[in-house]
């Protein structure tokens, strides 16, 4: 990095630190989304899409931004890599999972997991809750709660047939589950919406409004508009299709 660029990323640092405001911190993002670019392809090919590992070491970054000191005299590249390294190893480590189970739970559930075989060869039987806890020294309830989260990394098939009395009248667990309601989905998604358009610019704001909310205008029509390029229009678009992004990602994981 050159020692002007040097310059003027301290200086947005300095800037960020007194005001956490969100247009500082979009232009620390694009400085350093190459650093997210490199570590996201050493995690290529290892059964999750890029742009998932993509998003994900995006929001390490970010996390990095609002993090960093820089008063401390470090290099941000060397703070931000372990940051986002954990949390796309977390990302990984938790995709097992396939439902969000705290992570004190899954902790738990290994440990539990690990206990129940030891004790089996050490007592030639199925050990009981109690004596797990004894073992692990934690309650009971703790280990019941553990072995049915775990439950979570084996999920039933829809497919699967409860016995009613009559062969004839088996039901399918699709049978009993509850219908979607999209309503619920809709509320959430406004609030969604509602949610990353208060963090836009007013200038992206504008252009989401008068491009997909209201007037369904063309990137030509919007930069005629507002004075500005097609181009123009097209690279902010593209800066806040990625912000929706990084902020989905952030509800999915239950960052709100």
């Amino acid at each position: 990095m050159s020692r002007n660029k040097n310059i003027k990323n301290y200086e947005l640092f300095l800037e960020y630190s007194k005001k956490r405001d969100t247009e500082t911190r979009d232009k620390l993002f694009e400085e350093y989304m190459y650093i997210a670019e490199i570590l996201s392809k050493k995690y290529t090919n290892k059964g999750v899409d890029y742009d998932d590992i993509y998003q994900i070491a995006c929001i390490g970054l970010l996390y990095a931004i609002d993090r960093f000191d820089i008063e401390r005299g470090f290099e941000f590249s060397s703070f931000a890599t372990p940051t986002i390294l954990g949390e796309i190893k977390k990302y990984f480590r938790d995709k097992t999972w396939t439902m969000k189970i705290p992570r004190r739970i899954q902790e738990l559930s290994k440990k539990v997991n690990s206990s129940k075989v030891y004790l089996m060869q050490k007592d030639q039987k199925v050990p009981t809750p109690a004596e797990i806890a004894d073992y692990l020294r934690c309650t009971e309830e703790e280990v019941l709660e553990a072995m049915e989260a775990g439950k979570a990394y084996n999920p039933k098939s829809l497919d699967l047939k409860y016995e009613t009395g009559s062969e004839d009248n088996n039901i399918s667990l699709m049978d009993i589950v509850g219908e979607k309601d999209d309503s619920f989905k809709n509320i959430e998604d406004k609030d969604f919406i509602k949610r990353v358009m208060n963090k836009l610019n007013k200038l992206e704001r504008t252009i989401v409004e008068k491009r997909y909310l209201y007037d369904d205008k063309t990137q030509e029509q919007l930069g005629e508009e507002l004075d500005i390029s097609q181009v123009t229009v097209s690279r902010i678009e593209k800066r806040i299709f990625e912000k929706f992004k990084i902020e989905y990602k952030r509800s999915s994981w239950g960052f709100y």
